[in-house]
């Protein structure tokens, strides 16, 4: 009889160095004033696991707002962000803007359930908190339409 035991779910805050997590938690936390360090450091590890995602599957995920918020913090590492990307999936993994036709990819709640699937499918853990269910989630991969957008319907002048 084979018996096979199942892993849990990887921490993807280990795909990095303590000081690059540390770096980048310090930037949410001055743009962010009302966060704390501890959910800084958990948001880093979601945007890790965002990433490894998409560098996993080839359909397009999308992050959620405050996901996205922290890729492009480390996104302005470039360097780091770059050599992480190397090491860890031997690809860049480009941010890529740009609206996703909704009959061929579904609307921002089938994209979110798509990238929480492709997270979990990796092999990540996934922090609720930082995978909230919008409204406004027609979105995928930064596609420009995220709370801070000047495309975004909450911001339309």
């Amino acid at each position: 009889m084979t018996t096979t035991h199942r892993r849990g779910p990887t921490d993807a805050r280990t795909l990095i160095s303590d000081e690059l997590r540390a770096t980048l938690a310090s930037n949410m936390l001055d743009k962010f004033s009302g966060l704390t360090e501890e959910k800084a450091d958990r948001g880093v590890g979601q945007m890790l696991a965002f990433v490894a995602a998409c560098a996993a599957s080839d359909k397009p995920l999308s992050p959620s707002p405050i996901v996205d918020d922290y890729w492009h913090a480390f996104l302005l590492h470039t360097k780091a962000y770059a050599d992480f990307c190397d090491r860890a999936f031997g690809k860049f993994i480009h941010h890529q803007p740009g609206f996703l036709d909704k009959e061929e990819h579904g609307g921002g709640k089938a994209i979110r359930t798509r990238t929480l699937d492709a997270i979990t499918y990796a092999g990540y853990e996934i922090d609720a908190e930082f995978w909230p269910e919008l409204d406004l989630a027609n979105c995928s991969q930064c596609h420009q339409n995220c709370h801070d957008s000047p495309s975004h319907p909450g911001t339309a002048a």
